[in-house]
């Protein structure tokens, strides 16, 4: 796969407008999903990926107007956010009336696998390409996440829009004369025992799985940050002795690990190579990496996947920081080993 390919430009995204069974709910049908590394989550086949080869996680991202929510649902992965645009409120519970947090952009959640989560963009960008909208970035654990967990209501809406979810996971538009094929079922309705397995989680509780901007810790003494103009941050995951990486506020296992690298106008880490894939996200500024001798600029929303081995450098040649976000496979990824 080509440097070409591994790059997904933020104004190249391919959305899908119909990818869960939500999707003509009244509040719910104008949602953009993208599914960028990884087989994601989507329950229609239509779905575009960007980035099929498996890297231990899933990248996805959701793009929607102020106003537009995404129904109550839980993972069988951790699901990591990261508000790139805009203002988001996040609900648990099977109503999502139990508890509700509200980020920024820059601001992480990390929801467990056993909470009902919704979410809703309540402020998009103010002017710009995307006025109106915001934007999360998200990644999900493994390289199969599996399926989606809907709460009871959400069956209910979408039979009355025309939408069957099946038990393999896709879905029937009857709208479009489709039918249930003979050898499939419609997936069963979430039990009272399903609903039972999730916990209920109040405001309060929610604090403790969110990381705002603000509050990360930023290190000028990891192995990543130890080059003049640069810091890094450990969003999601547990301490790495060996890189003098602190653990985050977000320390439980997730099978992987986000962490945040901010570079000074001019700043270089210098030629290095890694073990694993990592992903590349710029939530703001440019960045302009050397890999394996061929250069490629990034702009804010970009994703770029770094192949195993490669030899790579970053360099902000902005004049503002640069700010990126980057995931790893492994609770504890190995040492960079520089050049």
């Amino acid at each position: 796969m080509s440097l070409k390919e591994r790059t997904v430009r933020y104004d190249e995204l391919k959305a899908c407008m119909t990818a869960f069974i939500d999707t003509r709910s009244p509040g719910s049908d104008k949602k953009e999903n993208f599914t960028i590394i990884g087989p994601g989550v989507a329950e229609n086949p239509e779905q575009h990926v960007h980035i099929g080869i498996p890297h231990g996680f899933n990248i996805g991202g959701a793009r929607q107007p102020a106003g537009c929510l995404n129904s109550q649902h839980s993972h069988l992965t951790e699901e990591v956010f990261l508000v790139h645009t805009g203002k988001w409120d996040f609900m648990s519970g099977v109503a999502g009336k139990d508890g509700r947090i509200t980020l920024s952009a820059g601001d992480v959640i990390s929801i467990p696998t056993d909470i009902f989560r919704g979410f809703e963009c309540i402020e998009g960008l103010l002017d710009g390409q995307h006025k109106g909208l915001g934007y999360l970035h998200a990644v999900l654990g493994k390289d199969d996440p599996g399926r989606v967990l809907w709460t009871p209501d959400v069956f209910d809406l979408a039979t009355e829009y025309g939408l069957v979810l099946l038990a393999d996971g896709s879905l029937v538009d009857t709208n479009k004369g489709q039918t249930i094929p003979d050898n499939s079922v419609p997936m069963p309705v979430t039990s009272k025992e399903q609903i039972a397995t999730h916990r209920i989680v109040n405001s309060k509780d929610l604090i403790d799985i969110v990381l705002h901007k603000d509050d990360f810790s930023w290190q000028s003494d990891t192995l990543m940050s130890q080059f003049d103009g640069v810091e890094e941050a450990s969003l999601v995951g547990l301490a790495s002795p060996k890189e003098h990486i602190k653990a985050s506020k977000l320390n439980w296992s997730h099978g992987f690990v986000m962490r945040a690298v901010k570079l000074q106008s001019n700043a270089l880490i210098q030629a290095h190579t890694r073990s694993e894939e990592e992903v590349i996200f710029v939530h703001k500024g440019s960045l302009t990496m050397k890999v394996d001798n061929e250069a490629i600029m990034l702009s804010e929303g970009d994703n770029f996947s770094t192949p195993i081995g490669s030899v790579r450098d970053f360099e902000n040649t902005g004049k503002e920081d640069c700010i990126v976000y980057i995931t790893r496979r492994g609770d504890v990824p190995e040492v960079p080993t520089f050049i």
